[in-house]
């Protein structure tokens, strides 16, 4: 399942393996600056379909009482357009009058327990997105208690909070991550200071995870009941998303080659015309987070910025040029870094001649310095011309009526048209079988690729080349037709329920922002407490709540060390005027930040 920015960028997604892709609306979308038009994600739809791929629209954010007739009416456009399902964080959402499209629930309703997921599936939910954090033990436990179709993220960025619980964004910047507008602070460097002053550690993204990368773990994840595998990135560009897309499908198709129990969802094959490669695309360093467990090295604490591949180390320094011990090629145009007293510093390759690079500005850079590379130019020019075709396979049988021919195409899905041309039959006086398949086989730029042609004559028969043409090109009209009118939306009307909520009360975390949404809950037996934070902002409460610790990251975790710290708590994360306060629930393993009043 792949991002899409806008429309073309969920074509390309589609074209290079996607089984499905998510696309944000204008407005609603949990990532504001990637809203797209009802006409937009219109036409995505009816591309995707073709090859029986999926589009998921996001519409999760709260949302205020205001807005909600707006919603309504937006939902129903949606369903409309053919998508194959909404993907929504706000439960008021289930109090409007909306058609039968199924519901995903995002992972923004932070979905990291048995109870929620199983509320959710009983409350009708067609697919639920599990919390980034949980580990393949805790997604094979919720899988083997549940029913409903589950999703997770396996590459891109992390949120260092629980996904739908950060409220940073909002209690500084008024800019709420539960509205879409995220100011991404916790990618920010921080003093960590403790109760004394103490500076413990000194300008250091201390809240920036590294990215994401499961794809060592696909096979683990779907034999722990994952159904549906989700890369992060709907501000991502093309480039990026043609990269990790091609190396995701890749993995999957052999798995399922080795695995016939596991098939994909969609139609057709991606002929992809270069290497994927993840460590070519924009990340922090990788992760594969809290897969198997917690683990130390999991935060990019130098910078938030991109390191790209590891190319090697810094071998010698010139005037104006500098040897680079590497394997690798280099290219001129490539954007090359380092780790200094400064975070990420970057520089240009002006000229490259083999292991020496010539900077079009020479940096201060030390011999033994690890050089990573964030834009191979080579690279990125490839990525920037056509790189994939999808072709859907389908066979054409072709015979003999008396007053001419009939031809029938079959693709792989088992969807045929079946034509009868009338013709005045001659007998060919050289052979014809080759020109015919020849002619019939030439789909060009269609989603199809003719596997076999059968002819089926019992004479030799002249049909012009042109003639041929045409059969083919009606009958690829024709199927393409049939394929979209053979597509099937999903459809799920819910249905009133009244099962307890896992929670009998709700305070801002509830993120209840509208009267629909407390319909909801109050008819789920819970009540509200407090309405949202964008609302409402309370006062000394957790703004972010993680497990991600920094004690655990810096070695003073009291479950596995005995050493004493050397500092008095509580600890600060200080940023200009910024002071959070940090605090440790070591029963329930989580760190939780606190805007220091």
């Amino acid at each position: 399942m792949a991002p899409a920015k806008d429309k073309q960028i969920g074509k390309e997604a589609i074209l290079h393996g996607a089984d499905a892709v998510y696309i944000g609306i204008e407005g609603f979308s949990a990532r504001s600056a990637a809203g797209n038009s009802i006409e937009d994600i219109a036409e995505l739809i009816d591309f995707a379909h073709i090859y029986n791929a999926r589009v998921y629209v996001a519409m999760n954010t709260i949302l205020y009482d205001k807005e909600l007739s707006n919603v309504e009416k937006l939902i129903h456009q949606i369903y409309r357009a053919g998508a194959d399902a909404l993907i929504v964080q706000d439960m008021g959402i289930l109090q409007l009058d909306i058609p039968p499209i199924p519901l995903h629930a995002s992972t923004q309703t932070d979905n990291r327990t048995v109870e929620k997921v199983r509320f959710l599936e009983q409350t009708g939910f067609s697919q639920v997105v599990l919390a980034r954090e949980l580990s393949i033990g805790d997604i094979a436990e919720i899988a083997s208690q549940t029913s409903v179709p589950l999703e997770v993220f396996v590459h891109g960025a992390l949120c260092v909070s629980y996904s739908g619980q950060c409220y940073l964004s909002q209690a500084i910047t008024g800019r709420s991550a539960n509205r879409g507008e995220c100011a991404q602070l916790c990618r920010l460097s921080y003093d960590l200071v403790d109760a004394n002053g103490t500076i413990l550690r000194k300008n250091t993204h201390l809240l920036s995870l590294k990215d994401l990368n499961q794809s060592e773990h696909l096979e683990a994840l779907l034999d722990a009941g994952v159904s549906s595998l989700k890369i992060e990135g709907r501000l991502k560009d093309v480039s990026y998303v043609k990269n990790v897309v091609s190396a995701y499908r890749q993995k999957l198709d052999e798995i399922f080659d080795r695995r016939p129990e596991f098939t994909r969802t969609s139609s057709g094959i991606s002929k992809i015309t270069f290497t994927p490669n993840l460590s070519k695309s924009f990340n922090r360093g990788f992760t594969d987070y809290f897969s198997y467990g917690r683990q130390h090295d999991i935060v990019s604490l130098e910078s938030p910025k991109s390191f790209g591949e590891y190319i090697g180390t810094i071998k010698s320094v010139g005037r104006n040029s500098m040897i680079i011990n590497t394997k690798l090629s280099l290219h001129n145009g490539d954007g090359l870094c380092f780790i200094d007293r400064d975070g990420l510093t970057g520089f240009r390759v002006n000229r490259s001649e083999g292991n020496t690079i010539f900077p079009a500005e020479m940096p201060n850079v030390n011999v033994g310095t690890k050089i990573y590379r964030n834009y191979d130019h080579e690279f990125e020019t490839q990525l920037s011309k056509k790189t994939a075709d999808r072709k859907i396979s389908a066979v054409i049988n072709i015979g003999e009526l008396p007053f001419g021919f009939t031809l029938e195409i079959r693709d792989e899905d088992g969807v045929s048209i079946s034509i009868a041309e009338p013709f005045e039959k001659n007998p060919a006086k050289t052979e014809q079988t080759e020109n015919i398949r020849s002619q019939l086989s030439r789909t060009g730029n269609t989603p199809f690729e003719i596997a076999e042609v059968n002819i089926d004559f019992k004479t030799q028969w002249f049909i012009p080349s042109s003639i041929l043409s045409d059969w083919r090109k009606k009958l690829v009209e024709k199927l393409l037709s049939a394929r979209k009118i053979n597509y099937r939306q999903g459809t799920k009307k819910l249905q009133a329920a009244t099962h307890p909520f896992p929670t009998k009360q709700l305070t801002y975390l509830g993120n209840v922002s509208n009267e629909k949404s407390r319909l909801f809950y109050n008819a789920h037996h819970t009540e509200i407490l407090q309405p949202s934070f964008e609302q409402v902002a309370q006062k000394n409460v957790p703004l972010m709540t993680m497990r991600h610790c920094i004690k655990y990251t810096l070695g003073y975790c009291p479950k596995e060390t005995t050493r004493k710290n050397d500092f008095k708590e509580p600890l600060y994360l200080t940023n200009g005027k910024s002071k959070l306060k940090l605090s440790f629930d070591c029963k329930e393993c989580i760190m939780l930040i606190t805007q220091n009043e």
